[in-house]
């Protein structure tokens, strides 16, 4: 905790007064004190993964479903019994990096291919550029991601994470 916050934590009125000091209003620091967000229930975080682990299943692949929240904290992880070791990671990794770069997976893979996006940001932490990992969305507002490995090739992933929202848009549509 920096010393800042822990002045305002003990003296909250220390707080308003370096705010109205830096050009904040009192108004604008009482708006931005509490922050509103819409976020995936861990009942919808779970039946997007079993519909796209069913999805996958119906097709003849055994594979992992992560979905990460719209922090890129694991929120689910479902692992068939025969996946591959790297599965539950990759997947997992594939989430985080649709929620973290807003797209979905297989177009950063594209873009990243043609040259228009920057190489190097495969090698991020957490970050797996290969298909099979989607943003959650609804009404503007990024819920998450979902992302699938283990399928004989990330455009199976795919198909299997879209069953996934498929199966919840419904549900989070607002």
């Amino acid at each position: 905790m920096t010393r800042t916050m822990a002045i305002a934590l003990r003296y909250p009125a220390a707080l308003g007064m370096t705010l109205l000091a830096l050009g904040w209003s009192s108004a604008m620091a009482d708006n931005d004190a509490i922050v509103t967000y819409k976020s995936l229930s861990p009942e919808i975080a779970l039946a997007a993964a079993q519909a796209a682990l069913q999805q996958c299943r119906d097709n003849g692949y055994q594979v992992a479903v992560a979905v990460v929240d719209r922090f890129g904290q694991p929120q689910v992880m479902l692992r068939d019994r025969f996946a591959g070791p790297p599965a539950p990671d990759t997947a997992t990794r594939k989430a985080y990096t649709a929620l973290s770069f807003r797209t979905n997976t297989s177009d950063l893979e594209k873009s990243i291919q043609s040259g228009k996006t920057d190489p190097g940001l495969a090698r991020l932490p957490h970050v797996a550029v290969l298909a099979g990992g989607l943003i959650i969305e609804a009404g503007g507002t990024l819920l998450g991601g979902i992302g699938v490995s283990g399928a004989p090739g990330g455009d199976k992933d795919e198909v299997c994470a879209k069953a996934g929202l498929d199966a919840i848009r419904d549900r989070i549509d607002f």
